[in-house]
């Protein structure tokens, strides 16, 4: 009998010892382990990965799909640019009341398929300039029409063929005053006087998207001049003989255009062109067209615009014109 009581009280005890041990080893890894994760978790159950059985589906794109690939990148822009002050009448520090309107309307179009090449942009800027007391007087005036067709020869090489047209939409003056004070203007040029259509043909070396250089070697450049009066007034007559209203030149012809965001939101566009008459070699014409312009926002921009001109047909020395503007803009491309 004691022998039993003895042998359940140390069963009972046993157990006793054995519980508090595993709670205060529990209670000892929960102090460790607080705020720890424990990888893998405790009864995480294991998953079996599928196995997967590809099978390859042949499809007809042409009959299935009937996809169709666009070959063609166009590119429109329109933008207006206003400035206009007034002044009242007893403004101290003086000033004339004025209103500028210009306008500008471009569009580009690129057609390449595998080594053929189809290029074309169009230019069209008009502004005028209104100051009290004074006449009228232009500040933009430029129609610019220029295709290309290439055939690729290499990596960066093409041969080219291109036809470009360019001249002006109003009359173009020069303004000084008579004897008495009052302003006059002298009639310069027009529409088609002048006006120049330009054939070229030769090789293009184009090796990123936005520089190309184009050596016409064979180039022919037409002249117009319709009004046969206008040498009364513009002696030069731009070159053609007074009484005509054509005259035709062959010559050496290089093209070079730039066009290129040069920062976030600034883009540089400029376009150089070499005319050297074979009968002329010792007068070259040159001229350089530089825009930059930075976008505001999606329709708001401001453009500084420069030009340098030689050309004897026109003037004895350098032109240059130089244009800054902030107006509206929308572009669009599909």
């Amino acid at each position: 009998m004691l022998f039993r009581f003895i042998t359940i009280a140390f069963l009972i005890f046993g157990s006793a010892s054995l519980a508090y041990s595993q709670n205060t080893s529990n209670e000892t890894d929960t102090i460790i382990l607080k705020g720890l994760k424990q990888y893998p978790r405790r009864n995480t159950l294991p998953v079996r990965r599928p196995v997967l059985f590809p099978e390859t589906v042949v499809l007809n794109a042409a009959a299935d799909l009937d996809l169709k690939v666009n070959y063609w990148r166009n590119l429109t822009s329109f933008g207006l640019n206003i400035n206009q002050a007034a002044f009242s009448e007893n403004w101290g520090a003086g000033g004339v009341n004025s209103l500028a309107l210009g306008g500008q309307f471009s569009y580009k179009t690129d057609y390449t398929k595998e080594d053929k090449n189809f290029a074309s942009e169009l230019i069209l800027q008009y502004g005028k300039l209104n100051n009290k007391g004074q006449l009228a007087r232009k500040t933009v005036d430029r129609i610019f029409w220029d295709n290309k067709v290439a055939l690729k020869l290499s990596k960066s090489w093409y041969f080219f063929g291109s036809i470009n047209f360019e001249s002006q939409f109003d009359m173009g003056y020069a303004f000084s005053k008579d004897a008495q004070g009052n302003e006059k203007r002298t009639l310069l040029s027009k529409f088609m006087a002048p006006g120049y259509l330009t054939e070229s043909f030769g090789f293009e070396y184009k090796p990123v998207k936005h520089f190309f250089l184009r050596i016409g070697t064979g180039t022919a450049r037409q002249t117009f001049v319709l009004d046969k009066d206008l040498y009364l007034t513009n002696p030069k007559n731009f070159g053609v003989v007074p009484g005509k209203t054509f005259r035709n030149e062959l010559a050496f012809q290089l093209v070079s255009s730039y066009d290129k965001d040069v920062a976030k939101n600034l883009n540089l566009k400029g376009r150089y062109s070499m005319f050297a008459n074979y009968e002329k070699l010792s007068s070259i014409d040159n001229r350089l067209d530089l825009t930059l312009t930075a976008n505001v926002n999606r329709l708001i921009n401001v453009s500084l615009a420069g030009i340098i001109l030689y050309d004897d047909d026109t003037a004895n020395q350098i032109q240059a014109s130089q244009t800054m503007a902030f107006g509206l803009v929308y572009k669009f491309a599909n």
